[in-house]
């Protein structure tokens, strides 16, 4: 995803309740490379056990 996509997709998604003090633990993965995953994941039709080890399980 380039950056100027990301810049787009970024706003649309929520706030996590951590960053507004409204509690809860920080995410483990980043959202980016989340989302990266889901594309990769659409594009190529795999399943997700044959994704590649340097996306987030």
């Amino acid at each position: 995803m380039t950056d100027a996509e990301w810049a787009v997709v970024r706003d649309l998604l929520p706030v996590p309740g951590w960053l507004e003090g409204r509690g809860g633990q920080p995410e483990g993965y980043c959202h980016r490379q989340m989302i990266d995953a889901i594309r990769y994941l659409v594009d190529n039709g795999i399943k997700w056990r044959a994704m590649p080890a340097d996306f987030p399980p």
